[in-house]
């Protein structure tokens, strides 16, 4: 009877000293910055590989990977493996255990030393748009391009004067100055430049819902930069505010390009609170702290017309002093639901939530419209392009 276990032992001692060897050397080639959002292709190199050699990993809460990845069967001096990544959550990450696995010969056993990491990595907020150059070239070409020779005259700023011509406008006519030349002069008016921006982050707990697999607060954040640097291009100076149950974070307006590269660093470590949103405190900050006119974006996110009461009634105040622009970020789920046909009496019963909803959502925008508020419901992907669409309308009819 125990010679079959004896036998067993000797296999399991003999296959355990001739398969056992030391851990081949692993490098793991991850970016330093990543955007979230993003998928990236991760590389690992392992040295002298043995066969059926496998990784494992513990990815870190902002990082969704696969869990083990295999690395090719062919034996060579060095093999690599790709996988792919996805960056969930902004902030500094650091990736501490990694685990080599591979049988052993007779596969009686399975080797998994574990290897300490210090690998470190930040997930930023995506300014993909910014470095491209798109939103440098929508906004010049829009402010500075040919439009700007089809504007002479009409904005508020005194540029030169000029000798009137027929076409011209007759309320440029500087009478004053034309009396004392005997001639017609016109004043030559220009755009005015140096508005205030102020871009306010809501960090409730509304904004931590996921929309196309990021946070509200994430899609905010990506179109908040975008419109920042839309800002620090067109001229204007850029503040930025953030609030949840009471007011946070509020920077003054500033030169644009210098508030933008401290707004990235000020919200790569923004994250949203499982509290309440008290707009009500934090729009009475806002507007005690704003003496002059301003162009105010509010990024925030609301559930019926009864939660929407109170932010309906602060806005209505703010609006009498400065423009507002409200933006909310449309849970493109919520359109396909509706879009979609019930096939069981719980699908027909979320159909008829969904409607109700969104029901709602358009009674409170029509509120806000009436107040004199520009309103962006869209989906995130179009969120950052209408956003710097109606900042640029704003400036080129001149409304701040």
């Amino acid at each position: 009877m125990l010679l079959p276990w004896f036998g067993l032992l000797v296999a399991l001692l003999l296959d355990a000293l001739v398969s056992y060897r030391r851990p081949p050397a692993l490098d793991l080639a991850i970016p330093a910055e990543i955007f979230v959002g993003d998928t990236i292709d991760v590389t690992l190199t392992a040295e002298r590989p043995t066969r059926q050699l496998r990784v494992r990993l513990d990815w870190p809460e902002g990082v969704a990977g696969p869990a083990e990845a295999p690395f090719p069967s062919k034996s060579t001096e060095q093999t690599q493996a790709q996988i792919q990544i996805r960056a969930l959550r902004r902030g500094a990450w650091r990736l501490t255990d990694i685990w080599l696995l591979w049988p052993s010969r007779l596969h009686l056993w399975e080797f998994a030393p574990r290897l300490r990491s210090n690998q470190t990595f930040r997930i930023v907020p995506n300014i993909r748009r910014v470095q491209s150059g798109e939103i440098d070239t929508l906004v010049r070409s829009s402010l500075y391009g040919s439009k700007s020779n089809q504007s002479l005259g009409d904005g508020t700023e005194f540029h030169q004067l000029q000798d009137f011509t027929p076409g011209m406008n007759v309320k440029s006519i500087d009478w004053k100055r034309s009396a004392r030349r005997r001639s017609l002069v016109a004043k030559d008016m220009h755009a005015e430049r140096n508005h205030n921006v102020i871009l306010c982050l809501d960090t409730g707990y509304l904004m931590q819902q996921d929309v196309a697999r990021l946070s509200r607060l994430d899609h905010a954040v990506t179109a908040a930069l975008a419109m920042a640097w839309a800002a620090a291009i067109g001229g204007d100076r850029v503040g930025y505010f953030s609030y949840d149950v009471r007011p946070h974070h509020l920077e003054s307006p500033g030169p644009g390009r210098r508030s933008f590269s401290r707004m990235r660093s000020w919200s790569a470590e923004l994250f949203p609170e499982p509290r309440e949103t008290n707009h009500t405190l934090a729009m009475s900050v806002l507007n005690a702290h704003t003496p002059k006119r301003s162009l105010i974006v509010v990024f925030t996110e609301f559930i019926d017309t009864t939660s929407a009461e109170l932010l309906l009634d602060t806005l209505a105040v703010l609006a009498r002093r400065h423009l507002i622009v409200f933006v909310a970020i449309r849970d493109p789920d919520l359109d396909s639901l509706i879009a979609s046909s019930p096939k069981t009496m719980d699908m027909a019963a979320q159909i008829v939530s969904a409607h109700q909803s969104l029901a709602e959502r358009r009674l409170v925008i029509e509120r806000l419209n009436r107040l004199g508020v520009t309103v962006i419901d869209a989906r995130p992907g179009t969120i950052t392009t209408q956003l710097i669409s109606t900042y640029l309308e704003i400036k080129t009819r001149e409304l701040i």
